[in-house]
């Protein structure tokens, strides 16, 4: 999956239980209706019928929900980057300029992405990490 998709459907999901999700929303939905017009209508419905289940998730501790929830709309993010992947660059700036700042703080470095690619061979070691690394060898 790509790492943006993921991200995003993270954050999107995240931000509906915040203050600033209706500024979210509207930005999601503005995203949509330039890209899938036909669409943006009901993926506004959709969002905030989605929205009383995240929030319901949350008050009721159940994580399982919230993870079903952003795995589906990763999955929808996915497809629609699958029919044109230059949507990606897009849904980066709704990433950072929308999604990102609606969330609370704690949250926010969660929702960037972090990419990392490497190649070793013949005896080399790679170590990659997003945050710390601790590595103790003898």
């Amino acid at each position: 999956m790509d790492p943006i998709v993921a991200a995003a459907g993270a954050a999107m999901v995240s931000a509906m239980a915040t203050d600033g999700w209706q500024h979210a929303r509207d930005a999601v939905v503005a995203w949509w209706r330039r890209h899938r017009p036909e669409r943006a209508e009901d993926v506004g419905s959709e969002l905030e019928a989605l929205r009383g289940r995240v929030l319901t998730a949350r008050r009721e501790e159940d994580e399982d929900t919230e993870q079903a929830l952003t795995g589906a709309w990763r999955l929808r993010l996915q497809q629609l980057l699958e029919g044109d992947p230059e949507l990606a660059a897009e849904l980066r700036r709704l990433l950072d300029e929308h999604l990102t700042p609606a969330l609370p703080p704690e949250e926010q470095d969660r929702a960037r992405t972090v990419v990392m690619r490497a190649e070793a061979r013949d005896s080399a070691r790679i170590y990659m990490a997003g945050r710390d690394q601790h590595i103790t060898e003898s």
